[in-house]
């Protein structure tokens, strides 16, 4: 059986809900439009899921040039996909910090009320720079808002593997949205994706960098916004746990050849 590209998701907003897409342009620092926003506190600290669950609850379309977000009983408000102005602000993102703009007071306004804390929306302007950890991305690998890495690749193979573990101990299956990847295969062995060196998709040719070391947003309902620990950290870690990276599941790609890829696209390995 050949491994195939079987999903496609662009997380606009770092943190909130994700768009699953047919196809996308890979750029160098990831899917087209993912994670080039970032919700910020009053010092530029990003906000995350780990702190803030519900942030899961915040859902996110484009259309016509637009960011939309919206909530349950909360209404919607418009950004501009690309917003005008200078990047004015100094932003951090765990240990690197980047120049952001700011990208719409209503946009502000909006999230404060619904995540109960002042708040702002910031966007990545193409001349702002972030890199990846070089000891493992290589030198000079641009990403966005993103935790560390411009792509995250999960097996389903692997899901069903996790889940066929988990229903083992009498839990419920999990959905892949808990793991957030960008690009999702099908076709592999479970946890083939370790392995793996190089690969192309459709135009693009990506490479990898180094397992992905969960955190406790897996045990958020990324749905309901709902923490409902300790699954699945705790089978993970019985299994998968490294000294090096932690509790591990799904590999950090980064960008050697941008280019589009289309569900369905067949996974070439180098």
């Amino acid at each position: 059986m050949p491994i195939t590209l079987s999903a496609l998701n662009i997380y606009p907003v770092k943190g909130l809900q994700a768009i699953a897409l047919d196809h996308a342009l890979c750029t160098a620092r990831g899917l087209q439009y993912d994670r080039r926003f970032m919700v910020v506190d009053g010092e530029g600290e990003f906000l995350t899921q780990r702190v803030h669950p519900r942030m899961a609850t915040v859902w996110t379309e484009l259309r016509d040039g637009l960011l939309t977000l919206s909530a349950p009983d909360a209404g919607a408000v418009d950004v501009p996909l690309e917003p005008a102005g200078a990047a004015t602000m100094r932003v951090r993102v765990w240990n690197s910090v980047c120049d952001a703009v700011p990208a719409s007071a209503a946009a502000d306004a909006w999230l404060s009320g619904y995540l109960g804390l002042p708040c702002r929306l910031v966007y990545m302007p193409e001349q702002a720079k972030r890199y990846s950890n070089p000891q493992y991305a290589g030198p000079e690998r641009l990403v966005s808002f993103a935790d560390g890495y411009a792509f995250l690749m999960i097996g389903e193979a692997s899901h069903g593997d996790l889940n066929r573990r988990l229903a083992a101990r009498a839990h419920a299956a999990l959905p892949m949205n808990r793991f957030r990847p960008s690009l999702v295969v099908s076709g592999s062995e479970p946890y083939a994706e370790d392995g793996w060196k190089e690969l192309r998709i459709g135009e693009a040719v990506f490479r990898a960098a180094k397992p992905c070391g969960r955190c406790e947003v897996t045990t958020t309902d990324q749905a309901t916004g709902e923490v409902r620990g300790p699954e699945p950290l705790a089978t993970l870690a019985t299994y998968r746990e490294s000294p090096e990276f932690g509790v591990m599941f799904g590999m950090n790609l980064v960008s050697v050849k941008p280019g589009a890829v289309r569900r369905g696209d067949r996974v070439e390995l180098a």
